[in-house]
């Protein structure tokens, strides 16, 4: 629940707005009420900057959905970012100003996680719900881990995260090692049992449900990310870490895709490879169309047609399509299909056969079912009995 909708609000956006929403909400306005444009709009200027540099940031944006500005105002770490002024985040937001100074900033793993979708949902686009566990700062001890007003710094390094320890001196020469400090663990911070923050319990984290509306576009392809900037992890002094989404295409039943083409099989009978076929296809957006093939028209085994622009869309483009590409699969009938005595009217629709010229020494052989694994077997049969023969067992001299 937010608490508070000003900073939504100056941006004319709901609080449910995607990142995107806010860019073009802020980029619109900042235009508009920009000093050089609009000098009399200087303090209207000033509330936008202040509302996008919250806002665009998703872990100043959840510390203010849940405490208002009152929290952004009394979290330092949140006052003291890389822009000073209204106009420095203008200058970043637009490309005007170096941003070397934002490289230093230290950012948190990046986390992936993998999403299952149906080749319906790459043909027609979709909308998915993805909910995760991430850490966010602690609001009641804004990421201090202590409770308000103990002291947090470590007594024995005095903050640095390592201590020194002198060896042995030689007069002028004093031998000395730095290492980890053992009280702190290199963190600079040690904070007693009984001074920890009782919500986070000193981890200066909490970890909480996320929803990710994840929106799939037409056309978007098998293993194809997605970025959510600053949705990741949150820690005190880190950047959020970012989450990539990567697309996971399910099996389908009926068509493979292969690149913006679909490709299907189609099993059709003799008679409606030799005289005509009409089969029905049910496509991805739930759309029955006829394939059908003209009278006369011969369908060979194992031909391939295809259906223009009856594929997949292009992602980003998506009133262009591939092609739907069909490879026909011809379903002979089986032996004694058709009476003996009819099989003179099947001869007299085809057309006629050649007759070869026969010499007077020409066989008659009948064929016969190729079954590959019994031609093995003979084969085992022929190797075993050849070996036997080729063993040779010498005679032994009876004793006397």
């Amino acid at each position: 629940m937010v608490r508070e909708t000003a900073y939504y609000d100056i941006l004319g956006v709901s609080p449910r707005a995607s990142y995107d929403e806010i860019k073009r909400a802020f980029r619109r306005l900042a235009l508009k009420y920009h000093p050089d444009k609009n000098p009399n709009a200087g303090e209207k200027f000033k509330q936008i900057s202040k509302a996008y540099e919250v806002l665009s940031d998703s872990s100043k944006r959840e510390l203010y959905d849940r405490g208002g500005e009152s929290a952004i105002n009394g979290n330092g770490s949140f006052q003291r970012g890389a822009c000073s002024s209204p106009m420095d985040i203008f200058d970043l937001f637009f490309g005007t100003r170096s941003r070397s100074r934002s490289r230093g900033e230290r950012k948190g793993k990046t986390v992936t996680h993998c999403l299952s979708v149906s080749l319906e949902e790459l043909y027609n686009g979709a909308t998915r719900k993805l909910s995760i566990q991430k850490n966010v700062i602690c609001l009641k001890c804004k990421g201090s881990g202590a409770r308000q007003g103990s002291e947090v710094r470590c007594r024995r390094c005095q903050g640095t995260g390592v201590e020194v320890r002198v060896l042995g001196r030689i007069p002028g020469v004093v031998h000395s090692v730095q290492s980890t400090c053992s009280d702190c663990n290199g963190q600079g911070e040690c904070i007693k049992t009984r001074d920890r923050c009782r919500y986070c319990d000193g981890r200066k984290v909490v970890r909480e449900k996320k929803i990710l509306t994840v929106h799939i576009d037409k056309g978007m392809k098998n293993r194809q990310k997605m970025i959510f900037h600053g949705e990741g992890d949150q820690a005190p002094g880190l950047q959020p870490g970012d989450i990539i989404i990567i697309l996971e295409q399910k099996e389908h039943p009926v068509f493979q895709r292969k690149d913006n083409d679909l490709v299907m099989k189609l099993e059709i009978s003799l008679a409606d490879a030799l005289c005509g076929c009409k089969q029905k296809v049910q496509t991805l957006d739930g759309r029955t169309i006829l394939i059908t093939s003209q009278p006369g028209e011969v369908i060979r085994p194992d031909e391939t047609k295809c259906i223009l622009k009856a594929g997949m869309p292009k992602y980003r483009d998506p009133f262009e399509k591939g092609n739907l590409i069909i490879q026909f699969k011809v379903n002979f009938p089986k032996p004694g299909w058709i009476p003996a005595d009819r099989l003179q009217e099947l001869q007299e629709i085809f057309p006629l056969k050649s007759k070869p010229n026969l010499p007077d020494n020409t066989e008659d052989v009948n064929l016969t079912d190729y079954d590959p694994s019994e031609d093995q077997r003979h084969q085992h049969r022929r190797e075993v009995y050849e070996e036997d023969n080729d063993t040779y067992h010498p005679m032994q001299c009876q004793a006397s």
